[in-house]
């Protein structure tokens, strides 16, 4: 089950449950719209990967299934962000 996380792992903006604007990998790092399609050009600073929209969890399931409340900020070095998105963002995720 994915955990929600509350904010943009880079610039730290607030990304709940009910958020248009949240970004994931495969292995849930969580961006917003901005950071991992402007800044690190749809290539996960931690993996490689590419970015999806986030679900959104039904209100019903929140109540039963919380989101995370824990906040995870790890601002990346934008150097070598850049020189990995360069590597990765002409070649197809699932070629990766």
């Amino acid at each position: 089950m994915l955990e929600i996380r509350p904010n943009c792992e880079h610039c730290g903006k607030d990304l709940p449950n009910t958020s248009t604007e949240a970004m994931i990998c495969s292995f849930e790092c969580t961006y917003c719209k901005t950071c991992a399609l402007e800044i690190f050009e749809n290539v996960c600073p931690s993996c490689a990967g590419n970015f999806v929209e986030r679900p959104i969890r039904p209100s019903k399931m929140v109540e039963k299934y919380a989101a995370s409340d824990k906040i995870v900020l790890d601002k990346k070095d934008l150097e070598k962000a850049k020189r990995l998105s360069e590597k990765f963002k002409h070649i197809e995720p699932h070629k990766r």
